[in-house]
């Protein structure tokens, strides 16, 4: 067989992000899910935790990718009752998503409390804007007027404010946890391993 060479830590990283997923789905489905508390989830930490620690084209793929699988099983458990590769406005949200984790990159190059919660703030307004003018665009629900996409964006303000605190929440764990880690565990330290 043949040998593949990866780094130790960013096989942890994308084991942290996998975990984040089954979290996700776990707490949006049915059984778990809290209508007062829609948008309080993983995903900002998620896109700010993988934009920040993988590198180069790894820090958009793999986020944005982890996202598009778990919406995809979570079409088929909660949403549509269908394994559905896209939804309507999809384009807009993984576009977000994506720019969320280029603000992890770009802005969590010192990791502490400062740069966590202003790039969480960051996000959350990426988020609001760029996923805000889909709804304006396709839902049929507002004018295509500058007026209509103002309402659009006061309508969301609830589930961005849940986006940000679920961010905070959610990050605050994944970023101490891994850094903890990382302190704890000398193969963290982006050397080589085999594996076969």
């Amino acid at each position: 067989m043949k040998k593949l060479n990866l780094e130790s830590k960013g096989l942890f990283i994308l084991l942290f992000m996998l975990g984040a997923a089954v979290w996700r789905v776990m707490m949006t489905h049915e059984a778990t899910r809290i209508p007062e508390f829609s948008n309080f989830t993983i995903v900002g930490a998620m896109a700010l935790f993988g934009g920040a620690y993988f590198s180069k084209w790894k820090g958009l793929a793999f986020p944005v990718l982890i996202l598009w699988v778990s919406d995809i099983v979570l079409n088929k458990m909660v949403y549509i009752g269908e394994w559905t590769l896209f939804y309507e406005g999809a384009a807009w949200t993984y576009g977000a998503f994506a720019l969320m984790a280029l603000v992890g990159r770009l802005g969590m190059k010192q990791k502490n409390a400062r740069t966590f919660l202003g790039s969480s703030l960051a996000i959350v307004l990426i988020h609001w804007i760029v996923t805000d003018i889909g709804v304006w665009l396709y839902s049929g629900t507002y004018a295509h007027t500058l007026a209509g996409f103002w309402a659009c964006l006061v309508a969301a303000i609830p589930f961005e404010i849940n986006l940000l605190v679920g961010t905070v929440f959610y990050g605050s764990i994944l970023f101490s946890s891994f850094e903890y880690m990382k302190a704890k565990i000398p193969a963290l330290q982006s050397v080589k391993i085999e594996v076969e």
